[in-house]
């Protein structure tokens, strides 16, 4: 039979576990104990406070501030400050470019993907560019109908940040397409004899890569430094989506870091990525003005215009988006939501149809699936 005097082990569940504390401060314990002692004040006194007002104030009781007595770490998005109550009515035309954007930039990828002769640089980098103006759609849209359609208003202070990024950083790779774009357009007029040999399968996966980590780069710091500040003031984000500066304004602490850090991306890429597809289109300008022939002349100018065309439809409205959140008034106005929105819902809903009614093979392509009997696909 086993000893169990003899043994070391013991057998039973013990009754009592012994908490060490802080091991090798036993003898300042007491000290530690007082910041503690303040924190756990701080906290009871503060939430008691939030949740006493909310609950002694009938006009507080509306479903954001409810959420925020039980969840304190939520931000809420306000939609466009000044006509909640045409929320609705306003829905529409975003739900009309949210279904013309996921439509026409699915199709248009489906297109050059099943298209062999469509596998060149220029419609590589347009798949890019629809990819791009897919996952801002989807970064956006959805939580904006779902404000306007069911005052679904609130959204967790990490998703915020989530959507920040996804935001900012393929505006910011969308901008780096473009700019690729005017490099291949560059080329093809100003070289065309070298076209093939410049921009090989290789430089093109290398120009996709840098985009990419170009847009990560200079828009990883937004959520990153957003995360730091303390939001001691009102959680109410007076916008359809979780925009950089909108969200800082919220914080009660130094907020210059993020300013600074701000501005310089948006110079980076409003003056330089427009700097540099300015130049690109005025060498295009001035060698398609030395071509002998006006056909010459008209075909090269088509292929430029749809480009041209989607680069105002990018740019112009975040200028005015910046120029309003810059200089205009400290509150959100429903303009400055607006333009906002139309930044990032414009392009994405219009670029499918601009290149779908511009370059012929991809409408020569769909005319052919839409028609299986067409025989002549030139």
């Amino acid at each position: 039979m086993y000893n169990m005097k003899n043994s070391n082990v013991t057998f039973l569940n013990p009754l009592y576990f012994t908490l060490l504390g802080v091991p090798g401060l036993e003898s300042v314990q007491h000290w530690i104990g007082i910041p503690f002692c303040i924190m756990i004040l701080l906290a009871l006194m503060g939430n008691c406070t939030i949740l006493s007002v909310i609950w002694r104030d009938p006009s507080l009781h509306q479903p954001m501030y409810l959420l925020l007595a039980i969840f304190p770490s939520m931000f809420f998005l306000a939609g466009i400050p000044g006509l909640a109550s045409a929320h609705t009515w306003i829905s529409l035309p975003f739900f009309s470019m949210f279904f013309m954007a996921v439509t026409g930039n699915c199709l248009l990828l489906f297109l050059i993907f099943i298209d062999h002769n469509l596998h060149q640089p220029m419609f590589f980098f347009l798949s890019m560019l629809s990819f791009v103006d897919l996952v801002l759609s989807l970064s956006t849209l959805p939580k904006m109908l779902t404000i306007f359609w069911f005052d679904a208003t609130a959204i967790s202070f990490h998703a915020c940040l989530i959507q920040m990024f996804f935001i900012h950083a393929f505006s910011a790779m969308e901008s780096g397409v473009l700019v690729a774009m005017a490099l291949d357009r560059y080329v093809a007029i100003c070289n065309p004899l070298r076209y093939s040999s410049i921009l090989t399968p290789v430089v093109i996966a290398q120009i996709g890569g840098l985009v990419v980590f170009r847009g990560i780069g200079l828009t990883i710091s937004f959520p990153s430094l957003a995360r730091r500040l303390p939001y001691c003031r009102s959680h109410v984000i007076a916008y359809t989506y979780c925009e950089h500066m909108a969200v800082v304004k919220l914080a009660c602490g130094d907020t210059t870091v993020d300013n600074i850090n701000a501005f310089i991306v948006a110079l980076f890429l409003g003056v330089g990525d427009v700097a540099f597809i300015a130049y690109s289109y005025g060498r295009i300008l001035q060698t398609v003005l030395n071509f002998p022939s006006r056909e010459a002349r008209v075909k090269a100018g088509s292929t430029c215009t749809a480009h041209v065309v989607v680069i105002l439809f990018f740019y112009m409205p975040g200028f005015l988006s910046v120029i309003m959140q810059r200089f205009g008034p400290s509150t959100a106005s429903a303009a400055k939501v607006i333009f906002a929105n139309l930044y990032l819902l414009f392009p994405p809903a219009l670029n499918p149809i601009i290149y779908g009614v511009k370059t012929k093979q991809i409408r020569d392509r769909l005319l052919m699936i839409l028609n299986p009997k067409q025989i002549d696909p030139t």
